[in-house]
């Protein structure tokens, strides 16, 4: 595990296909260290909550618990709606905490980030992340953070990023979320 490549666990928020915050994804993938490999998980399928079957989730469910226990670190993209994650994020985050005594999430290391055509770039939706992320017990990154703003301008057509100061700041954060990880896995 640490001796190795750090395994990295990627998920977006959002479910369309055309997403900034999947694209967004797509370019921290690319943009990887060699000591790092980022793998995306699609979280569309992932059925609502329900606590009546939560001792018999669907497959798709038990499929991203288990991509979350083997991953040494997770980047989660998420937009942001009504000032606030998306329902489908906090929906697939409530599925695979659950029962809390198999929360997958448990002492992970965390980095997030965001893209919206908006000026505040998903600014609001990260801080409320942040809390949900301290109910699952995580260690969320804390610098740098992303907010990719106007993000029509940042990819083209292709949805392939081509702002080159966003892919800085992408770079960075997967620097200190690498060594984030070693640290919490050195202790």
């Amino acid at each position: 595990m640490m001796n190795g490549k750090i395994s990295i666990l990627g998920f977006s928020g959002s479910l369309r296909k055309g997403s900034y915050n999947k694209a967004l994804l797509r370019a921290a993938a690319e943009l990887a260290p060699g000591e790092a490999n980022i793998e995306i998980f699609d979280l569309e399928g992932i059925p609502p909550y329900n606590q009546d079957i939560e001792a018999s989730m669907p497959e798709k469910v038990g499929e991203f618990k288990a991509k979350i226990k083997a991953a040494d670190a997770l980047i989660i993209a998420t937009p942001e709606y009504n000032f606030s994650i998306p329902g489908v994020l906090k929906n697939a985050l409530d599925c695979a905490s659950r029962p809390p005594a198999e929360n997958p999430f448990k002492g992970k290391p965390v980095a997030i980030m965001g893209a919206s055509n908006g000026m505040i770039g998903t600014a609001r939706a990260q801080y409320h992340l942040r809390q949900t992320l301290v109910g699952l017990n995580t260690h969320p990154l804390n610098y740098p953070e992303i907010f990719v703003t106007y993000a029509a301008q940042k990819f083209n057509e292709k949805g392939e990023l081509t702002d080159e100061p966003t892919k800085e700041t992408i770079k960075k954060q997967l620097d200190a979320l690498i060594n984030w990880t070693r640290k919490i896995n050195a202790k």
